[in-house]
């Protein structure tokens, strides 16, 4: 495993499930926590690491919710996104559809339109300054009802901003159904976003098959117990609906016991389109590039395995065809180039 991490590092990468909020490093949410010291998040860097270790999801929930208390401002937002963009652009993270809960915002006090022009301020800003291309999918935080998907779907079609791509469901999974938010994900599908809930994380396939039947889902967030139920496995093998898989992530919530008994070795076999992800990385003591190695050891790959894993990221993504191809060509190039010299 550690001799492919120089090979990784410089992996040209595309990252599709990672929150905005859970990508904020200990400098930031310290730094966050300074300007507001009301909240109950640590102001001191190392003791942070002992803030982000979780007993359960729920305790997570609530680690992630206190540092959402941090922004305030949209000044808050706009440093928050640059700097989620500056630690993929030293992952060699080319591209990323980052996972946005304006609703968790918006109800805190900040103004809509100012949230909206503070993340596209960033967005724009990274891709000339950092040359990482963020897209936003805006998500319902499921644990906070029905009032939150009316919200996030009013914003995101009334305040679209432009790099808006899809629609998702993020938040704990037992005790909030995914066919309730059928309506919510109606409207923004018709609006011509993409469908992206999280399932089958916490809970198990049959709440992979409620966001496939009644959100329309093309890609599934986590979707680690779908390897319980071969005829699912199949069906997304059959249809290529990706897969966005977040090992270390699984592990931290207590959604899967060890990573030797992850189940992307089963969704592989399967056939299934599995890409690579981080899901809230600091808060896992992760980053992208650790996933990807945790994925060699699990899949027993080479370079050209890590290779086409990233290529499937690409695949899988909301980019256009002209990107898409690009960055599929420029992971090509530097493996060959990777390989003839080493």
């Amino acid at each position: 495993m550690s001799d492919l991490r120089p090979f990784i590092a410089g992996l040209p990468k595309a990252e599709l499930h990672v929150h905005h909020v859970g990508s904020a490093s200990p400098r930031i949410v310290a730094e966050l926590a300074a300007r507001h010291p009301d909240s109950k998040v640590p102001t001191d860097p190392d003791k942070l690491a002992e803030f982000f270790t979780f007993t359960d999801f729920a305790h997570f929930i609530d680690v992630y919710l206190s540092v959402v208390d941090v922004i305030r401002t949209p000044e808050d937002v706009r440093l928050l996104t640059f700097e989620v963009a500056r630690d993929m652009a030293r992952q060699n993270i080319r591209y990323a559809e980052l996972t946005v809960t304006p609703y968790s915002s918006t109800r805190r006090g900040i103004d809509p339109q100012a949230f909206m022009d503070a993340i596209e301020d960033a967005r724009k800003a990274a891709e000339s300054e950092l040359g990482v291309v963020l897209r936003w999918c805006f998500d319902i935080p499921g644990e906070a009802g029905l009032e939150s998907a009316e919200e996030t779907v009013r914003l995101a079609l009334e305040h679209r901003p432009e790099g808006l791509v899809s629609f998702g469901l993020g938040g704990p999974e037992i005790g909030v159904p995914r066919p309730q938010f059928k309506p919510y994900f109606d409207r923004a599908i018709e609006a011509g976003l993409h469908s992206v809930p999280h399932a089958g994380e916490t809970t198990g396939p049959e709440t992979v098959w409620a966001a496939l039947n009644d959100l329309r889902a093309e890609r599934i967030g986590h979707g680690t117990s779908a390897a319980q139920d071969p005829e699912l496995l199949a069906h997304l093998a059959e249809r290529r609906i990706p897969l966005e898989v977040c090992p270390t992530s699984n592990i931290a919530t207590r959604a899967v016991a060890t990573l030797d008994e992850h189940p992307i070795k089963e969704m592989v076999a399967a056939g299934c389109l599995v890409t690579i992800n981080s899901d809230d990385p600091p808060m896992f003591g992760s980053d992208l590039n650790n996933e990807y190695a945790v994925a060699a050891r699990l899949l027993e790959l080479d370079e050209r395995g890590l290779a086409a894993l990233a290529k499937n990221a690409v695949e899988a993504s909301f980019l256009d065809e002209a990107g898409k191809t690009a960055l599929a060509a420029e992971i090509d190039a530097y493996t060959e180039r990777w390989l003839a010299e080493h």
